[in-house]
């Protein structure tokens, strides 16, 4: 771009391009010594530069500071590393669109305030998870919008002399344009904060994926086997088998959350532009990168791996009268008010805690006790099939509805 607008000559152009492409190389192969004493990694690019072509190294850093520079590297590092985050939350939300499908017809107890409530199918379960993930892509592919403006060109805060084309440097770097305001372009750090707010919201579905995990894997619920190589033995207990994925990945989220405080709080007192404050936005958001890139990648390998135990999966949801809600419809639908058919049922449920019997389990003379209009066919909605089945609808649980989700996400995900 200097060379375009008449700042360096083309041989200057030429000269510069080759030897950064000398030095890059010496970093790559390990060769680079780095020094102090030259205070920061700008300054010791541009001294080899200058080592190895002569003075027109120095004219490298012309129309630009290391201010607009910085505030441009880390779009340009945070940018690629989106690509490659959602990259690999679409490999997860795959598996979790692989499993449902596979499991559209297995049955578990749904639960709220985690007491047994209604039978769903564990596909449908799962496809509650994606639809999480669907808008954390969302909210990434929103937040690279405004990683993608170029500030290079706003030099130290107020702009520069020469007669830069910053339309052109944003092209050549694939940027969709350059900002707007020198200011600001040097000392807005929000991409970075609205980066770590998504990470924020992502790690807390992981961890509320990771805590069902737990609590699946655990003998008490036993409704999941998970493979030795996302978990752990005890050190003293043969016994044990430690689901450690989910419980590093439930860890690490208040990791994250405290990243996303340190930025807001780095940001919250800084007056314009730049500030020496903001050298304090390397850690967190790095870290941030990592940690997120780290659970991602668990969690898209061990999601396809997860084995259901559908037998104690369908024992467990029969417990709890999870199908009292389907009597009490059935019975609306045969004239009764829905609060009487509420106390009809309240009734019917107690009559089974006493005998120990599920309402599927009573004989159709033990139901019509409760009340008359009662027929042969309310078996149909009492058992677990015909309860999941019923919820036919879009966004219902009902296997073919499971199914029809699956298709349609996958068309969306390409």
């Amino acid at each position: 771009m200097l060379a375009a607008v008449g700042v360096l000559t083309e041989e200057e152009r030429d000269t510069i391009i080759e030897g950064l492409n000398a030095v890059k190389a010496d970093i790559e192969a390990g060769k680079f010594e780095w020094s102090v004493s030259l205070e920061d990694v700008h300054m010791n690019v541009e001294a080899r530069l200058t080592d190895r072509i002569g003075i027109t190294g120095k004219k490298l850093h012309t129309g630009r500071s290391r201010n607009d520079q910085v505030a441009t590297d880390i779009r340009l590092y945070l940018r690629d590393e989106i690509d490659v985050i959602a990259e690999e939350l679409a490999r997860l939300k795959a598996g979790l669109l692989d499993l449902a499908e596979r499991e559209a017809d297995t049955i578990m107890p749904g639960f709220t305030h985690l007491q047994t409530a209604q039978p769903v199918t564990f596909g449908h379960h799962l496809l509650a998870w994606y639809e999480m993930l669907v808008r954390d892509a969302d909210r990434l592919q929103d937040c690279r919008k405004r990683v993608n403006v170029m500030p290079l060109g706003a030099a130290a805060l107020a702009g520069t002399t020469y007669p830069i084309d910053r339309d052109m440097t944003a092209r050549l770097l694939g940027f969709d344009r350059a900002t707007e305001n020198s200011l600001d372009s040097v000392s807005d750090r929000d991409f970075a904060i609205e980066f770590c707010s998504f990470a924020s919201l992502l790690m807390t579905h992981l961890s509320r994926f990771s805590e069902e995990l737990v609590l699946w894997t655990s003998a008490q619920f036993d409704f999941i086997d998970l493979p030795d190589r996302f978990c752990t033995g005890s050190s003293i207990m043969p016994q044990k088998k430690n689901p450690d994925v989910p419980e590093l990945v439930r860890g690490k989220t208040g990791r994250v959350n405290g990243h996303l405080i340190s930025l807001l709080t780095l940001m919250k007192s800084q007056p314009l532009a730049y500030n020496k404050d903001n050298q304090e936005d390397k850690e967190p958001l790095f870290d941030t990168v990592d940690t997120i890139k780290g659970c991602l990648k668990a969690y898209a390998d061990m999601i396809p791996a997860i084995r259901p135990k559908a037998d104690n999966m369908r024992e467990a949801a029969k417990r709890g009268f999870s199908t009292a809600t389907d009597l009490a419809d059935y019975l609306v639908k045969k004239g009764v008010p829905f609060r009487d058919a509420h106390e009809i049922v309240g009734k019917s449920v107690a009559f089974g805690v006493a005998e120990s019997r599920d309402l599927s389990e009573m004989t159709l003379d033990e139901l019509r006790q409760f009340s008359d209009v009662i027929g042969e066919d309310v078996f149909e909605v009492l058992t677990l099939e015909g309860s999941v089945q019923a919820r036919n609808h879009l966004g219902g649980t009902a296997p073919n509805q499971v199914r029809a989700a699956v298709e349609r996400a996958r068309r969306q995900l390409g």
